[in-house]
């Protein structure tokens, strides 16, 4: 009678199969390295063209601000009222119909004085601020004026003359301005002072107010951007 021979299992045919499972392995690590990669390059891609559309915006905040020094230049001597269709307002808007009684701060971007709820707003996109909390300001009544789009990118400005109040100031010596002193008169440290008062440092008349001017573009992308200038005649 014959003994049954064991057959001894083969090492190499054990190592084959630990072999396909860490080249599995391997392969999964490159599909998600490779995934890791592909996003990334997409982010930065998305990046750098928000960056892009915010310069461009910024850019074209600098028209914005042209134009409206374009219609202070021509309306120069009949700024003492507020001209609400043009986005113009006589005063700071810091104080009451008086020029004495302080208002609240105004929130040029509505983010500047996001914790203060007793701020007042500019209406830049003429809904009321209702994308806002109703909450979280206490007026919103400022009206832009909204110009022509340019490359895509939509204007619009407010024009805050520097003053206490509407009025003249030259004949009204309760309306106190910001103006600047210039280079003449009261010696080199003045130069490019403000003078709150109604007359320059040698008793002359002083330079024109200061205009703040405040620019809102509205670009690709839901980009939002803001400047400020100040100017004077």
């Amino acid at each position: 009678m014959m003994t049954p021979r064991r057959i001894q299992p083969n090492p190499c045919s054990a190592q084959r199969g630990v072999a396909l499972i860490f080249a599995l392995i391997t392969l999964v690590a490159l599909l998600l390295a490779t995934l890791a990669l592909v996003r990334s390059v997409d982010s930065n891609a998305l990046l750098i063209g928000n960056l892009g559309f915010k310069q461009d915006a910024t850019a074209a905040a600098d028209q914005g601000a042209q134009q409206a020094i374009a219609w202070l230049t021509a309306n120069k001597y009949a700024l003492n009222a507020d001209v609400i269709a043009s986005g113009y307002y006589a005063s700071t808007q810091e104080y009451e119909a008086d020029g004495e009684t302080a208002k609240p701060p105004l929130d040029a971007t509505g983010g500047q004085l996001s914790g203060k709820p007793t701020r007042q707003m500019i209406d830049w996109d003429g809904d009321g601020c209702r994308t806002l909390p109703q909450d979280s300001f206490s007026e919103c009544r400022l009206k832009p004026f909204v110009g022509a789009a340019i490359d895509g990118n939509q204007i619009s400005y407010v024009v805050l003359r520097q003053c206490s109040k509407a009025g003249d100031y030259q004949l009204d010596a309760s309306i106190h301005c910001a103006k600047y002193l210039g280079a003449s008169g009261g010696g080199a440290e003045n130069r490019g002072s403000r003078d709150y008062s109604n007359n320059g440092p040698d008793g002359a008349a002083a330079a024109s107010p200061y205009f703040r001017i405040l620019v809102r573009v509205s670009g690709a992308r839901d980009t939002v951007s803001f400047t400020e200038t100040l100017m004077h005649f």
